[in-house]
């Protein structure tokens, strides 16, 4: 019997992996995380199998569904949004798995930041512009956050942010990054990326907090913050990979004529 972490992407059932989705097929106990999880995406689960939304459900009442499968023989697709290790809430869950003795996999998903960078049909990785992303949360409700991980500490990198669960959080990331950044600096919010109601947000550090306000979106979205984000790039070079002008080992330097 094992337990398979299934990332399910960020919405739209089209955007599961081709495995996650053959594995939810077969389990005949399937656990989703309704609140981000549609129910689309689990109803390839095989006639009869047990599908149960874990949204209003705890930890405990989740390892007892699992324990009980277990007993069973059965297999569980334990089906979570986007991709499972990108605050997925799977680490306490896998520490009480270990603690039974119950095996488990984990299925990477298509993570949201990378479907809201297919939305806003941009690249994050600007050549000169922007080379690292960041991807992080703001303590609110949740757990504090480590040392060293607050927006102020990651803003002087001036890499792209990508903020998870932090939309309530605006005035707070504007205070802490505007100094680092500048106050015009782009921020997309990406909303419910993959679901019908989608929504791309663009505004900048002074005014998304408004425009958030005013789109009355108070949850499910992920705030990008970076100079590369801007709709019209900055001039940039082009990168090293495809310049004619830097061979590799895939594209050795022609010999000269002769």
């Amino acid at each position: 019997m094992t337990v398979y972490f299934i990332g399910a992407g960020p919405g739209d059932p089209d955007l599961i992996t081709v495995k996650g989705r053959r594995l939810i097929e077969q389990c005949p106990v399937c656990l989703f995380a309704g609140s981000l999880v549609p129910e689309a995406v689990v109803a390839c689960a095989p006639e009869g199998a047990k599908v149960m939304d874990t949204a209003p459900m705890t930890l405990d009442e989740i390892i007892v569904e699992i324990e009980a499968a277990e007993t069973e023989g059965q297999d569980v697709a334990r089906v979570h949004s986007g991709d499972p290790s990108l605050y997925g809430a799977i680490a306490e869950q896998i520490r009480r798995l270990k603690q039974l003795g119950i095996d488990y996999q984990i299925i990477p998903g298509v993570p949201a930041y990378a479907a809201a960078a297919a939305e806003m049909g941009q690249e994050l990785t600007i050549p000169e512009v922007a080379q690292t992303i960041i991807l992080t949360r703001t303590a609110m409700k949740s757990s504090s956050m480590p040392p060293g991980e607050d927006l102020d500490t990651l803003g002087r990198t001036g890499a792209t942010l990508a903020i998870h669960l932090s939309v309530r959080n605006l005035l707070e990331i504007e205070r802490a990054l505007t100094p680092h950044y500048g106050a015009d600096c782009p921020v997309v919010v990406a909303y419910r990326v993959g679901w019908p109601d989608q929504a791309i947000i663009r505004g900048t550090l002074t005014d998304i907090r408004e425009k958030m306000r005013s789109a009355k979106i108070t949850r499910t979205a992920l705030i990008f913050v970076g100079r590369a984000l801007a709709e019209e790039a900055p001039d940039f070079r082009d990168s090293a990979l495809y310049d004619g002008a830097y061979p590799h080992i895939l594209r050795p330097k022609k010999k000269a004529a002769g």
